[in-house]
Formats: structure tokens, sequence, C-alpha cells
């Protein structure tokens, strides 16, 4: 089977056509019409026929849905792409997110941090989900250059410089399971 990348949430019906709000999770929109059929979270096939700015989203129109009630079929449904469908990373320093689940997170001076388990977006920016080395629940990072500096994908790793919270909690933590 081949690998899906997730490019895209429909959210809820807009208007009485038929009509959905959609979150594109590419860099340019358009690119869910031009992919042609997406796979659903569902297991359906879904075509974004247009989309088009709405405010400070985006609303789309899908093949054969006509009226609202339809649309609410599709709500919460995340898109997917099959990874050959997606255009080729051409830049040094580009990747998709999904390159970079299962990569090592390490320190600046190399020490095991954790794994990488997802990139998440809950609407304030991107965070890096990371399986800390030490067990525990997941952290989340700011996914900026300033606390992931470095992507290497060919290496198999993030460097990450964590904020001074999440090390000090880390720390906490560890202390605690210490007899």
């Amino acid at each position: 089977m081949a690998e899906r990348i997730l490019v895209g949430r429909i959210g809820a019906a807009h208007g009485v056509r038929g009509e959905v709000k959609v979150k594109a999770f590419t860099e340019d929109p358009a690119t869910l019409v031009r992919l042609g059929p997406l796979s659903a979270g569902d297991g359906r096939r879904v075509t974004v026929e247009k989309i088009r700015p709405q405010g400070d989203g985006l609303v789309a129109r899908l093949a054969g849905v006509s009226d609202r009630n339809a649309a609410e079929t599709y709500r919460n449904l995340d898109l997917f792409a099959d990874r050959g469908a997606l255009p080729a990373i051409e830049e040094e320093d580009e990747f998709y997110y999904a390159d970079l689940v299962g990569l090592s997170a390490v320190t600046e001076d190399g020490a095991a941090f954790g794994r990488v388990v997802a990139v998440q977006d809950f609407g304030a920016g991107d965070l890096v989900e990371i399986e800390p080395a030490s067990g525990g629940p997941t952290l989340f990072l700011p996914f900026t250059r300033a606390v992931v500096p470095v992507v290497d994908i060919a290496g198999g790793r993030i460097v990450v410089s964590p904020p001074l919270e999440t090390e000090a909690r880390e720390e906490d933590e560890s202390d605690e399971a210490a007899p």
C-alpha cells in the first residue's frame, strides 16, 4: 500500500449549497484541487473541485456534494494523498512533515532526547511531538528554527534545543522515578 500523507482536514458545512470549510496542510491550498481524488480518513474518495479563501480560512466544493446535509457527512474528515502524487522535494532544507516521524531527537551536544512521533498543529503553530528517551508522556516543542535548529532527514535525526522549562520538567520526572 502506498504511503499516505495528510494534506487537509474538512471542517463544518458552509452555507446551504454543499460547500465545506477546509484546512489545507499544503503550502499552496490549490494543491488539494490539483491532486485529484484524495482518500478520506473513513475510506471514501473525495475530489476537491474548487477552493477559495473565505475570511481567515478556506471553503471548498467537493464533487457530488450539492447540499448542506451531504456536506455535513464530511465533517472532521482528514484528507490524504498518496506520497507518489506529491511534488518531489527539490530544496535541501525542505521536507514533508511525515518524513520527520520516527527520526531520533538529540540535543545540541548529541545526547539522546527522544523520538519524533508526530508534527501537530492545534491552531497556535506547528509543534513537534517527541516521545522522551527517558520514557513518560510525549513532549511538545515549538517547531521553530530556534527550538529545532537542525533537521537531518538523511542522518535520521533532528537536533533540539528545548526551552528550559521542558528540560527542568524532564529532570523532575526522572528524579521522581529514582528510588
